[in-house]
């Protein structure tokens, strides 16, 4: 378990975690999300002990992490795996941190097999290709069977099997027990990986639930509807209560308020042919998007042209 109370780093006069109270559960993974410069590596090097908090305090499993007699057998972690001496190979980079924490060989063979390293074992790790580094970087991560796993972008430079091989891995390690705690920017993957969410922007906390609660914060589902009489369609619908419309592509509309099966009764009392009907769920992109808007530290000035109202329509 990992909890933080009122943690709060500071950089001169610029507070870049501020405040932050959280705790991530063993038995699921935590995905850390945020924009670039929100706060997610600096609140993972203070888990870890590599930066000092401002003020506040933050615990792994009851105690601060340099407190920790065997910190390998605690907490396993990828916070950069380009942080690796390029001219050892896999195997020496491995045994080279495994002795130095009183691990034994067979539990470097066991991780390098486990991460698909073995047929790599004597390459020089700074010829690895990016894909290759994350999975040297999972596998000493993994050195101490950590009770703890802290990975910051894990699944950067993988293969689609390298990414479905990381996501069964950490939903396999939290099914027994163990608290696995990771960051990424592939908002596809972190809603098939993840249970529970914690998001930043500007160093605070916006949200802190269940995946399925997160997104729900993106709003209503609706149904896509494709017709060659977009308009009469729209006219049609506009006259009902609490229904919103927007046009997301030639004959196309979204329709928010109202089921599939109304909006085809509808359009069939009046004559008026469907291309396709279904339901459009709200995605983990749309609420991320909701709820750090107002903390990206770059923003397009076009104007999102994508969804916009139906001219003509009335709401």
């Amino acid at each position: 378990m990992i909890e933080a109370n009122g943690l709060t780093k500071r950089y001169g006069d610029k507070t870049v975690v501020d405040h932050m109270d959280f705790t991530v559960q063993p038995g699921k993974v935590t995905g850390f999300l945020g924009p670039n410069g929100a706060g997610k590596s600096t609140t993972m090097r203070m888990v870890v002990g590599l930066d000092r908090p401002s003020a506040g305090s933050v615990t792994v499993n009851g105690k601060p992490y340099a407190q920790h007699r065997a910190p390998l057998g605690e907490v396993g972690m990828l916070l950069d795996a380009k942080a690796v001496h390029g001219g050892r190979s896999a195997r020496e980079h491995l045994l080279a941190q495994a002795t130095t924490h009183g691990i034994g060989k067979r539990r470097v063979e066991e991780v390098m097999e486990l991460t698909g390293l073995t047929s790599v074992a004597r390459q020089r790790a700074g010829r690895f290709s990016l894909g290759m580094g994350q999975r040297l970087g999972i596998a000493a991560a993994l050195l101490g069977d950590p009770q703890t796993l802290i990975l910051d972008e894990p699944v950067n430079g993988l293969d689609p099997e390298g990414v479905l091989w990381v996501r069964t891995l950490l939903r396999g390690l939290a099914t027994e027990g163990r608290t696995v705690f990771l960051s990424s920017h592939l908002m596809s993957e972190m809603a098939l990986t993840a249970d529970h969410l914690i998001v930043i922007g500007r160093g605070r906390i916006v949200a802190d639930a269940p995946v399925a609660d997160v997104v729900a914060l993106a709003g209503k589902p609706a149904v896509r509807v494709r017709t060659p009489d977009v308009r009469r369609l729209a006219a049609l619908l506009a006259t009902q209560p609490g229904i919103e419309l927007a046009s997301t592509g030639p004959d196309v509309l979204d329709v928010t308020g109202t089921t599939a099966p109304e909006v085809a009764a509808l359009a069939a009392s009046a004559g008026i042919v469907l291309h396709e009907l279904a339901p459009v769920q709200a995605s983990l992109e749309d609420a991320y998007l909701q709820l750090t808007g107002d903390s990206v530290e770059y923003r397009s000035t076009a104007a999102d042209a994508t969804t916009r109202p139906v001219a003509g329509a009335h709401r």
